[in-house]
């Protein structure tokens, strides 16, 4: 019963005291003007702490603190007028941040800050997922120009906003964009954009502006751009994306193909930022530019990571002022890299592309393009590369003639020579000087089969630049290819295979096959021929053997990448090979014939020419000199 009164007792206990705290704590509350007398000190305080904070702290303004809808007061603008002096003007004027311009080929956007275009969006192409072509776009491109004032301050103009105009030439549309010093005085540039037109005129001007520039100082245009990746192998794209300009008169050069490169270069034309089959391309229209300093740095370290981007490309030039002004008048490209489109601005803005060097650009200019360009025109661009192949082998035909008709002259001539060989088996340098004296007396030198093949290297070689560069070939699906300028997958790997990739191609297996069973033909006949290797030299047989399983291997990885509408010009051209191979050896070469003519050159005195003296003498001579140590030696 006693614990029951205790436990009640201890509850009222507790009752109370928390009773008497309710109470206490409500007679010491502040009253109603105690509390916001006690806010308003700490407000004091705080506003006290803070303008003390700045006192200590260095003014630093920047053009973004000052939207278009802010009213500047007097000592914001005297804060404003110490930074960035006379230009302080262009900081308060209102304006749109952006500025869009559309044309039968391009939708642009113009940014205020900096006055130069946003956006360059191609409309009438997409990449290989459909995605649009976006030459600039998400800030991988600045165009700006650093100048110093009479003020001794050195300033740029990607940080300062332009003035936007958009208005009407004839069919032109022309956007300006105005850095202003007051009204009557600022930098203008000036984009005049034509109808069906991938080339800007474009401007750089100033008026009103020679008593703020400092032109005892430079003032230095500065171009930077990262090439957006476009196609389906960023590898095979990034390989022929590169920096190209045209300099001292008509002379093209290229900055490194896939490493990092810098150079500085005088008197530059133009200047192209070559992103495979798209371009953005400098021009300089009055004069050229007297130096510039670029730089291509390579962003394509691993593929499976660097997805985005092939290029980094800079350039830096002066510009010159006139009476204290500027006035530059240059040329915006934005465009296809095709070359009948270059072409038509006649400022061989087509050397760009990387049709080969010395003869082998020739013959694409000249041959392979014009006739590409003719069968494409009423042809299915698959169709027209067979029939290109077709005119290309008829064409070369004559070659694998003069081939053929020297092995037969040399499987003719086989029993002779090897019993020279046996003859002389202990005399090398005899045996060869008399296998050279019957060669030459039938007319079957080796050399007369070499040196026909020589002559398919330029048109091997200038096919090889032509169809990876082939701007019409792209998006040009054939039979089972989507892109004739892309690799045609069949099957997609679920792990990359170094130097192979991430798929397996089709064009390049069956050229592979292709070339395996021509070389297969050709090396074993020649290998027949060939009698043992001469002492101290290798051993061609065994060599071309190789070759033969080499060849094709290579075929099979190298071209996994490469456009399918070269592999397809391989695999048809030698089908076409062996087929004329077959066709000359069963019905044009008649060995009975060829017998009845060696034995005729044979009965004739052979006169030799001057080199064939020489290399008789010079062997003879070797004779002399390898008895001579024979005899030393016993």
């Amino acid at each position: 019963m006693e614990e029951k009164k205790l436990d009640i007792n201890s509850i009222i206990g507790f009752i109370l005291i928390f009773g008497i705290l309710v109470y206490m704590m409500y007679q010491n509350s502040p009253t109603p003007e105690e509390v916001e007398a006690q806010k308003q000190a700490e407000q004091e305080q705080v506003e006290a702490e803070k303008k003390e904070s700045k006192q200590n702290e260095a003014v630093v303004t920047k053009a973004q603190d000052y939207s278009t809808e802010q009213v500047l007061d007097s000592t914001q603008q005297v804060v404003l007028k110490n930074k960035v002096g006379a230009l302080s003007y262009a900081l308060t004027l209102p304006g749109k941040d952006i500025t869009t311009v559309q044309t039968d080929v391009f939708e642009l956007k113009f940014s205020r800050m900096g006055g130069h275009l946003a956006e360059v969006k191609l409309r009438n192409f997409v990449d290989y997922d459909s995605v649009p072509i976006y030459l600039v776009k998400d800030q991988n491109s600045a165009f700006n120009i650093t100048f110093g004032t009479s003020d001794n301050r050195t300033l740029n103009t990607q940080d300062f906003p332009f003035q936007p105009s958009v208005t009407k030439s004839g069919e032109n549309t022309v956007v300006s964009m105005k850095l202003k010093i007051s009204e009557t005085a600022f930098l203008e540039y000036r984009y005049e954009l034509k109808p069906n037109d991938y080339m800007i005129d474009f401007s750089i001007k100033s008026q009103g502006l020679s008593g703020i520039f400092n032109t005892s100082q430079p003032i230095t245009l500065d171009w930077k751009q990262k090439g957006m990746r476009h196609a389906k192998s960023i590898s095979y794209e990034n390989r022929y994306t590169r920096l190209t300009y045209m300099h001292d008169e008509n002379r093209v050069d290229k900055l490194s193909q896939m490493g990092d490169d810098d150079e500085i270069v005088e008197d530059v034309k133009w200047l192209s930022y070559r992103q495979h089959f798209f371009s953005s391309i400098l021009v300089a229209n009055d004069s050229p530019f007297k130096k510039v300093e670029m730089t291509s740095k390579n962003l394509v370290e691993d593929e499976e990571v660097d997805t985005l981007y092939t290029k980094m490309y800079t350039s830096k030039m002066p510009l010159a002022y006139s009476g204290g002004e500027i006035n530059k008048d240059l040329g915006l490209y934005y465009g296809p890299t095709d070359a009948k489109t270059l072409k038509a601005y006649d400022k061989s803005l087509e050397e760009s592309i990387p049709f080969g060097w010395g003869i082998f650009g020739w013959i694409n200019k000249a041959l392979f393009i014009p006739l590409f360009g003719f069968l494409s025109g009423f042809l299915p661009y698959g169709i027209a590369i067979i029939v290109m192949t077709i005119l290309v082998k008829i064409m070369l035909s004559f070659v694998q003639y003069k081939q053929f008709l020297s092995q037969a002259k040399m499987k003719i001539l086989k029993p002779e020579l090897d019993a020279i060989r046996e003859k002389h088996k202990n005399n090398k340098m005899k045996a060869q000087q008399e296998t050279m004296a019957l060669q030459s007396k039938a007319g079957a030198s080796p050399l007369s089969g070499c040196l026909p093949g020589l002559m398919q290297i330029p048109v091997f070689y200038a096919l090889f630049m032509f169809f990876p560069t082939a701007f019409d070939l792209r998006q040009k699906s054939f039979l089972w290819v989507d892109d004739l300028s892309s690799y045609d997958s069949i099957a997609d790997l679920p792990f990359n295979i170094p130097f192979y990739g991430d798929h397996v191609a089709l064009f390049p297996i069956l050229a592979a096959i292709a070339i395996f069973f021509y070389m297969k033909m050709t090396t074993g006949q020649q290998t027949a021929m060939q009698g043992p290797p001469q002492e101290g030299m290798p051993d061609m047989g065994k060599m071309m053997k190789y070759m033969i399983y080499f060849s094709p291997l290579l075929m099979l990885i190298f071209f996994n990448n490469y456009a399918s509408g070269l592999s397809l010009y391989y695999f048809i051209s030698n089908l076409i090979s062996i087929g004329i191979m077959l066709v000359i050896k069963n019905y044009i070469i008649d060995e009975e014939k060829v017998l009845a003519k060696i034995e005729v050159s044979k009965s004739k005195p052979k006169k030799q020419n001057k080199f064939q003296r020489k290399m008789a003498e010079m062997m003879e001579q070797a004779e002399q000199q390898k008895q001579a140590q024979q005899r030393r030696k016993k």
